[in-house]
């Protein structure tokens, strides 16, 4: 099969059989075998009961409902389990997506050898209140993960089949499948410039609060893909250099305060001195990072996946 094109849905009844129309008709004006993932986040409308007649009227599209909201990672994670195409191809359900960019997608993964095409809506028909903070928000995420994406939560990207299946998204991670794929091994990523067209039924299902979400998890995964297997390496490092400040800070003032005594030069008590209470705040919370880093290092190495390594090819 050459493409799955999966859908997460939430509240979208109006929207489903233009889109499927859709898709359908640039996949048979391409000649290409293909599938469609429905994905039902626990919609409220009568989204499911569109898919379930969308679904016996095209044997290509084939839906999954789930008994509740789950949010969108969930649902990106389910249909990347079922996705059976080389090339897998991921949309958003509300039409802003446009399937005419399939084939270049698509290309850009089959023919060109790409692991990972993000789509970049360059001119949005978003207001300011949401396309100022998406900008703010993907400069930091280049800037922490080191992959230079205009549009990291784009819905319109494409993988190898390798990729979905090397990945785990969960919680609200569907923000950073680009920074997941290179940390699974899968550097060759790029973008492509996409149309982002106006919304055409209902209302957008997000709110600002995701975009404090998005910093929250962008910190997450930063730390989690650069120390999740050594995090002995950011506390235990951290918590020494902690310790030795305020070591350091009482030798200091131990010191001062043992010559003051044998020179019999008067001097203030200890315990009446700041830089004390900072010297031993300090000691006591590089030995709590030094324990954080050593508690965690526990739990890694006895994690399930402490050795989930990602081989590409063997001879």
């Amino acid at each position: 099969m050459n493409i799955s094109v999966v859908v997460p849905l939430f509240n979208e009844d109006e929207s489903l059989p233009e889109l499927c129309a859709w898709i359908d008709k640039v996949m048979q004006k391409n000649n290409y075998s293909y599938e469609v993932l429905l994905i039902d986040d626990g919609s409220k409308d009568k989204s499911w009961e569109v898919v379930e007649q969308i679904a016996a009227e095209n044997t290509n599209i084939k839906g999954i409902k789930f008994r509740r909201n789950y949010g969108k990672s969930a649902a990106l994670n389910i249909g990347f389990a079922k996705a059976k195409g080389d090339v897998v191809i991921t949309m958003d359900a509300d039409l802003q997506d446009s399937p005419e960019e399939i084939p270049t997608l698509y290309n850009k993964i089959a023919v060109e050898g790409f692991d990972l095409v993000s789509g970049w809506k360059a001119k949005r028909y978003d207001p300011l209140t949401k396309t100022i903070p998406t900008k703010l928000f993907n400069w930091a995420a280049r800037k922490a993960s080191g992959i230079y994406l205009h549009d990291f939560n784009c819905g319109l990207k494409s993988y190898k089949n390798t990729v979905v299946k090397s990945v785990e998204v969960h919680g609200e991670m569907h923000r950073y499948i680009p920074v997941l794929a290179k940390w699974a091994g899968f550097s060759n990523i790029t973008e492509k410039v996409v149309e982002h067209q106006s919304r055409k039924y209902g209302v957008t299902k997000f709110g600002l609060e995701r975009f404090v979400n998005g910093f929250l998890d962008l910190l997450t995964i930063t730390f989690v893909s650069r120390f999740g297997k050594k995090p002995m390496h950011f506390f235990g490092v951290l918590g020494t250099l902690m310790f030795m400040l305020g070591f350091g800070l009482f030798t200091y003032i131990g010191g001062a305060k043992l010559y003051a005594m044998f020179a019999a030069v008067p001097a203030e008590n200890i315990a009446n001195m700041s830089g004390f209470y900072i010297a031993l705040t300090a000691m006591v919370i590089g030995v709590q990072l030094f324990l954080a880093g050593f508690i965690a290092e526990m739990i890694s190495r006895n994690a399930y996946d402490r050795n989930n390594y990602q081989v590409e090819k063997e001879v």
